[in-house]
This record gives structure tokens, sequence and C-alpha cells, in this order.
């Protein structure tokens, strides 16, 4: 494989696609919980775009194991974000990072982590994170990095 191989990829978007049994039940929670309306829809999806990224949830006869992050937010103000979104409804998740990534446990459903690749800002290594999971089981996060 040569560097051409790779650069059609690389120059795609990335798109979330999130799988969801009841999808009526999915799209009350993220307009209730979450405050976001669909862009777009077809008969067995719906398609959100949220700062610039998109995202899908799809019909989907499966479920999610919701043991990992399958889609997460950067944000400037991670107790804002949470404190919105508890107030909306939504329940964090409580967990302790130590063993993996070097942060502690969460308080008030956020956690400092340690060892974080961010996405915005290279070198970055310090954030602050916290989890939930939609009404289908997908895991959910929140990230702020820390400067």
């Amino acid at each position: 494989m040569n560097d051409d191989d790779t650069s059609l990829l690389a120059r795609g978007r990335v798109a979330t696609r999130l799988p969801a049994q009841d999808l009526e039940r999915a799209r009350r929670f993220y307009a209730e919980r979450l405050g976001l309306r669909p862009a777009g829809e077809a008969p067995g999806g719906l398609l959100y775009r949220c700062g610039g990224a998109e995202f899908q949830v799809f019909r989907s006869g499966g479920a999610s194991p919701g043991t990992f992050t399958q889609m997460s937010w950067e944000v400037d103000d991670i107790e804002a974000v949470v404190g919105e979104l508890k107030r909306r409804g939504v329940v964090f998740e409580e967990f302790d990072l130590a063993p993996v990534h070097g942060g502690g446990r969460t308080r008030d459903g956020i956690v400092d982590v340690e060892n974080y690749l961010s996405t915005r800002v290279p070198g970055v290594r310090r954030a602050r994170g916290a989890w939930f999971r939609d009404s289908e089981g997908n895991m959910l996060g929140i990230g702020q990095r820390v400067d």
C-alpha cells in the first residue's frame, strides 16, 4: 500500500452511525433530552448535524452493548453542558478511570482524564469527560480539553 491508497479515505468525511431499536423513542430522546432536531429523515433513519459534523440514528434489529464511547462532543464548557442536560433529564454514568486513563472517579458526572488524545489540539493530554446513554443504550460522551 502506498500513500495514494490512503489519501482518498483520509480526505473523506467521517459520520457516526448509531443503532436504534425504536426510532421514534430515539427521536424523542434526542429532542427532549439533548435539544436536537433531525436535519434530515428517511424511513429508516434520522440525520443530525452538530458543529460541522453529522451523525445518523438508524433503525436496527441489533442493540449496542453500550460498553464504550460510540460518539462524543467536544465542548468549551463541560459543566454548563452537563448541567443543561441534567436539567433535561439526562442521567450521567459514574466511572473510575484511574486504571485505564490515569484519571479519577467522576464527581457530579464529570471526571478528569489524564491520557486524552485531543482531536482539536495535538499534544493535549488532559481533559474532562462525562458519559451518558441514549434511549437505545448507545454510550455518548462529552469532552473538554484542559489547557
